[in-house]
């Protein structure tokens, strides 16, 4: 694949993706649409040699993997792992609430976004719906309104002499969306604003009453390059849907090259950004369920993961040239200059000397830099499903990713060809007929 192709493709994902659970549906399609079988937790599993597979649990979760054609049980896993969902406003269970003639919706802080960045954007609301059809059945449904419904707006500045000093943002009274303006009299029900919206997306489900919902705003405003030679990506998401994408696009190409290939496994965790703690979380048992389920002799499976390596992909920060020292001095990764191996003496990163190694390893073998980072020694460090993965298997682990700024913000930036630079070593990690190995 191009680069150009594969950016585009990119844009494409992170528009179709607003929330974990449409991430989850697009990356099903296209698994499914590459030969891998769809498998369900509640049924039996049939494995067969030389196949491949996914599977999904609650919406935001999906696993997917390969089995080599001969004796993959006694061969080890090339995994990868990335999370699915991003810093976000979620709407409140009892939504909806009228002031001053404004019909407003109000939201929870989903994980740590950049909260200053959510004002005076054209938001739109996606997610899952629990709802009863009018055939009184059970049904769980997505839906993406896919235009500006609502807005945040700021105080005016004559209102708020200080609001560019440094002003905290309360995030009760402060952070309720606009969606409407009601006359004299009118009201609007926030439920049925969302069994016409499911009528409209799903019209064979005729929804009748809504049960329940995971609905967040998203930015409306598309993915674009940015910068004089166009060197510039930025959108919303990109922290941590760039990682998914290039892990589904790089185990789908190496598999349509190369369907004799090896044992390979990516999960997709939700909740990264809220600690994981869930069940389709990474400390959770979604993916240790399924390497019981693969090979169910516990000594065998040990005898797998013993010759097993495990790539974390999260995006890692990038130097910000207007607040440079806020990076450690000698740790300085660049856009476009190829991804990150994040190193942390704490193990917030799960990256060691041996995982970093070979990981460089890889990456010389394609062609491709590395950079390092580590956070200033005075400040605290971020961490990603990496160790929480690696503790659970006992596998070495490294974790990487492409740098970035402005992380957490509505508008993430990333280089336009680092996306392609992490697809690069990561196809060549799955095709590789042996990993490299450390003596000693």
């Amino acid at each position: 694949m191009q680069e150009g192709q594969f950016n585009q493709d990119f844009f494409q994902f992170l528009t179709d993706s607003p929330t974990p659970f449409h991430a989850v549906a697009v990356m099903a399609a296209r698994f499914q649409a590459a030969g891998f079988h769809k498998l369900f937790e509640a049924q039996e599993w049939n494995l067969e040699p030389g196949n491949a597979y996914f599977v999904i649990r609650d919406n935001g979760a999906l696993a997917a993997f390969t089995l080599a054609a001969e004796n993959h049980q006694n061969q080890g896993f090339r995994f990868l792992g990335a999370h699915t969902d991003s810093p976000s406003l979620q709407i409140k269970p009892l939504a909806g609430t009228a002031s001053h003639s404004y019909f407003q919706i109000g939201v929870e802080v989903y994980g740590g976004p950049l909260l200053a960045t959510w004002f005076d954007r054209d938001l739109s609301i996606a997610g899952r719906v629990a709802c009863t059809t009018a055939d009184n059945q059970l049904a769980t449904l997505l839906i993406d309104f896919k235009r500006p419904v609502a807005i945040i707006p700021s105080l005016a500045i004559h209102l708020d002499r200080e609001a560019n000093n440094g002003r905290a943002i309360n995030k009760q009274k402060e952070l309720v969306p606009i969606l409407s303006q009601t006359g004299e009299g009118e009201s609007l029900n926030f439920s049925s604003i969302l069994v016409e919206q499911i009528n409209r997306e799903h019209p064979e489900k005729k929804a009748a009453a809504i049960l329940a919902f995971d609905l967040f705003f998203h930015d409306c405003q598309p993915p674009s390059f940015l910068g004089m030679n166009s060197e510039f990506i930025t959108g919303s998401r990109l922290d941590n849907l760039l990682s998914c994408f290039t892990g589904y696009t790089a185990m789908i190409e190496t598999r349509t090259s190369d369907s004799e290939g090896g044992n390979s496994l990516m999960i997709f965790n939700n909740h990264e950004e809220i600690g994981s703690l869930t069940a389709s979380g990474a400390k959770g048992t979604f993916l240790q369920s399924i390497l019981e389920r693969i090979t169910p002799d516990p000594v065998a499976r040990q005898r797998t993961l013993r010759k097993s390596f495990f790539i974390s992909m999260d995006n890692a920060h990038g130097i910000h040239p207007n607040f440079s020292d806020k990076s450690d001095p000698e740790h300085l990764p660049l856009l476009n200059h190829g991804p990150v191996i994040k190193t942390n003496a704490n193990q917030h990163y799960a990256t060691t000397s041996v995982s970093a190694a070979i990981y460089k390893t890889l990456a010389a073998e394609a062609g491709v830099n590395t950079q390092e980072f580590v956070m200033r020694s005075d400040m605290a460090c971020g961490s990603t499903i990496g160790p929480h993965t690696a503790a659970t298997l006992g596998i070495p682990t490294v974790d990487i990713g492409a740098p970035t700024l402005a992380m957490h913000s509505i508008r993430e930036i990333t280089g336009s060809r680092d996306p392609f630079l992490l697809y690069q070593t990561i196809s060549h990690y799955l095709s590789r007929e042996e990993l490299p190995r450390s003596e000693g």
